[in-house]
């Protein structure tokens, strides 16, 4: 057992098997062949810090509800109460696909998780989360790029990863050559703009909530719940958007030749202001989430079995509504790993509880496990790099971070 998920005083592992629910999830709607090609990797990354309590919220927590108020989402069987996990954690009413791929066996959800990163800015914490280091300068270059001078020789073309992005983001900046893929759609708004904004507001409440409610509100203008807007050009704003960038990048990976690993990026996580419960704002970015996903397995296709998804974010959110409706910039939080190669059912969280006291500096979740121990875990059962070169050359200084085990199917 991973010494940070070892049970203590005051805390729970929930660690879940769903295997007798499998029989009775649909599998997507595709069927999956077992093909000979190797194991196939997508990154997603949600940029604007994800409200972990809302996602994955902790029903069974006596504090959670008081906390978090009127953006608390009820327990299992209540009105658009979460989805079950397990006694404890739910998932938010929109995540529907993740919750049956959960009951298949192919989804593991971590929680209290985070990088080593405290600061709360956005882009420090994006780097933080894509450099593997424990500071957001001193490389240029990201884990993943690092992992693919090690991955096993496959044969392939010399571009193993490929970026659904405008730009190659940090995580596959390196010596690594890798495909980069501009999405159709041009952003009307430039959402790097918006984050620095957001930074610079970080610590100003009031402007922080103005900033965050003007561009949702017109997020939700663009389209999402429109009807009349619903065969239009997706746009970076619509919720739905990520869902051709996902159908995209399993297209190429499909393709002859294609690339093994893809790095997807979904921005307008950063919920200051109106957040939203089971419904509102939040729901519908999940909503769209979640169609994703459910359209990436779909397109994967025969792949689909080789596959692992981890979706992760910079950083948590507050554990207490703002004045706002919303919640600001936070440490703990939680994190996704979904495929065919995944052998899920499992929650796993070392629950340090809501309490006041157990709350990181008496706002946050606090972290438990730390994400590099997630990652090494998914490059070292999954793709197949070394331990050794896990540890000197992709992780540097993350011998606290020891990898997980049996995250993927043997």
């Amino acid at each position: 057992m991973h010494p940070r998920l070892q049970m203590n005083t005051g805390r729970r592992r929930f660690l879940i098997g769903a295997g007798a629910l499998a029989a009775s999830a649909a599998m997507p709607n595709v069927l999956f062949a077992h093909a000979a090609t190797s194991s196939r990797l997508v990154v997603m990354i949600l940029r604007g810090a994800l409200d972990g309590l809302a996602a994955v919220p902790p029903h069974g927590d006596p504090d959670y509800a008081g906390l978090h108020r009127e953006l608390a989402i009820g327990a299992p069987g209540t009105a658009d109460g979460a989805l079950a996990l397990n006694g404890t954690f739910g998932l938010h009413p929109s995540l529907v696909y993740l919750h049956e791929r959960f009951a298949a066996g192919e989804l593991i959800v971590f929680h209290a998780v985070a990088s080593p990163y405290r600061d709360r800015s956005h882009f420090d914490g994006q780097n933080v989360l894509e450099n593997g280091l424990v500071k957001p300068i001193g490389s240029a270059d990201g884990w993943l790029n690092r992992a693919l001078a090690a991955l096993p020789a496959s044969g392939r073309a010399a571009d193993r990863a490929v970026a659904i992005s405008q730009n190659v983001p940090l995580i596959l900046r390196g010596e690594a050559t890798v495909m980069s893929k501009s999405p159709q759609a041009t952003p009307d708004v430039d959402e790097d703009l918006l984050a620095r904004l957001a930074d610079l507001y970080s610590k100003d409440d009031w402007f922080s909530a103005r900033l965050s409610e003007a561009v949702q509100t017109d997020r939700m203008m663009d389209g999402a719940g429109d009807s009349a807007n619903a065969q239009r050009p997706a746009r970076s704003g619509y919720p739905d958007r990520v869902t051709a960038v996902a159908r995209m990048a399993a297209n190429l990976m499909r393709s002859d030749g294609g690339p093994e690993i893809a790095v997807i990026e979904a921005s307008g996580w950063d919920t200051h202001a109106n957040q939203g419960g089971a419904k509102g704002i939040l729901s519908t970015r999940l909503g769209g989430l979640d169609r994703a996903l459910k359209s990436l397995a779909d397109e994967l296709g025969p792949l689909w079995p080789q596959t692992a998804v981890l979706i992760v974010t910079e950083f948590g959110r507050t554990a207490a509504v703002n004045g706002t409706r919303g919640t600001d910039h936070g440490t703990g939080g939680c994190a996704f790993l979904v495929g065919g190669a995944v052998r899920g059912g499992q929650v796993i969280a070392d629950w340090p509880s809501l309490s006041r006291s157990a709350l990181l500096d008496n706002r946050d979740l606090k972290p438990t496990l730390d994400l590099r121990s997630v990652f090494k875990a998914v490059l070292d059962e999954h793709m197949h790099v070394d331990a050794n070169t896990l540890a000197k050359r992709v992780f540097p200084d993350s011998s606290g971070a020891r990898p997980l085990q049996g995250l993927i199917r043997a």
